[in-house]
């Protein structure tokens, strides 16, 4: 961080409290931009077992998101084992939050964590994991160190049998009402981030390509390897880089980031793989030249006379990473010679007030998307003569 004081800016944190090492972007009270028919909206409770629930697993019609890295993995053995525990002394779980994602299949939002370990200590193949010993118990020690087969059949039986409540978000529910209404769950008391909302909504191999490239060589060197992955924040920058090739910022009209972002994503699920491709290379080639032209500051607002480094700017990302990727390969050179000046430069405008702004409070909104990437477009353009 800056040692003066006045170029502080905040960060994002972890559901742990600790920083993601990226400036904290302040969204909108409601993500409900228009009117819509609540008539429309269709929640449903279900009551289902523990065994119904692991057959729509072993039937590929349960989406867990396994890689969503804020629940998958983050308990310990104990901890798991303790939630084991209290199934088999018929202590009711929380409820469980889904929506439905096709005709039959759900994509669980709220209660990842929690299906992950009963499915891995019923069935870890399902969820390929090692199976679960019991550890740690409060009650039943006797059962220490067993694993499912391992328990009395009437156990396994009181497991399997286990009802657990799902609010269920039907599919005809509209889009932004559905993000609505999950954005306002508490999980371990920290709202979900609006892309750990993307990602278990919108399954697809548009998951796979963001974890892809936020886990790549290109990025982590670009970034420093500053960016925590625990609320996605790394891969929502991916998605911003993607989202703004697939859709010209002078095209950006509707001023709600969030529907653009998720539109991108299902986009993405359905580009051919040459264009993947494509977006792949442009992707690292932005990231190696921002690497080299702005060292350990890319991505990050920069001022005169500042000492030490802030946090990486969501905003200042896509427009520079964008920019760079647009630049045709034979000008890069000359770009790369005029670095010093390129710096000088950025940081001239960060003390454009309209440019700061644009990076910095309501960065959705039409005008400033345009701005920044307008202002980070002619500023290369000049050092390429």
């Amino acid at each position: 961080m800056s040692e003066n004081p006045e170029n502080e800016v905040p960060v994002e944190y972890d559901a742990k409290g600790r920083s993601t090492g990226v400036e904290y972007e302040e969204l909108p009270d409601d993500l409900i931009d228009e009117p819509f028919d609540p008539a429309r909206i269709d929640v449903q409770t279900r009551v289902m077992t523990v065994d119904l629930l692991l057959a729509r697993l072993r039937r590929g019609v349960l989406d867990l998101a396994p890689d969503f890295q804020r629940f998958a993995g983050i308990w310990s053995d104990e901890a798991q084992s303790k939630l084991i525990e209290s199934l088999l002394l018929r202590i009711p779980l929380p409820t469980l939050y889904a929506a439905e994602s096709g005709e039959e299949s759900w994509a669980i939002v709220d209660g990842i964590q929690r299906l992950t370990t009963i499915a891995r200590f019923v069935n870890p193949a399902v969820v390929n994991a090692r199976p679960l010993k019991l550890h740690g118990l409060e009650y039943l020690r006797q059962y220490e160190g067993r694993e499912y087969g391992e328990l009395p059949g009437g156990l396994q039986t009181r497991i399997n049998e286990t009802e657990l409540i799902i609010h269920l978000i039907r599919a005809g529910t509209p889009e932004p009402v559905k993000f609505n209404i999950f954005a306002r769950i508490n999980t371990g008391g920290r709202p979900l981030t609006l892309q750990e909302l993307r990602h278990a909504l919108i399954p697809g191999k548009a998951r796979d390509l963001l974890r892809e490239l936020a886990d790549s060589g290109p990025f982590l060197n670009a970034t420093q390897h500053s960016v925590r992955p625990d609320r996605m924040a790394d891969r929502e920058m991916v998605l911003r880089f993607l989202a703004f090739r697939l859709t010209e910022p002078t095209n950006y009209g509707r001023g709600d980031l969030d529907a653009f972002l998720r539109q991108a994503m299902l986009r993405l699920n359905s580009l051919p793989q040459d264009e993947i491709d494509r977006l792949v290379d442009e992707f690292g080639k932005a990231m190696t030249t921002a690497a080299v032209i702005f060292d350990e500051h890319a991505f990050r607002k920069r001022f005169h006379g500042q000492r030490g480094r802030l946090p990486i700017n969501k905003a200042l990302f896509e427009a520079i990473s964008v920019n760079l990727a647009k630049i045709p390969t034979e000008h890069l050179k000359t770009l790369l010679d005029a670095k010093e000046s390129v710096q000088a430069e950025l940081m001239d405008l960060m003390d454009d007030g309209r440019f700061h702004q644009a990076i910095s409070v309501g960065t959705g909104d039409v005008e400033k998307v345009r701005r920044r990437f307008a202002s980070v477009e002619m500023l290369f353009r000049r050092a390429i003569g």
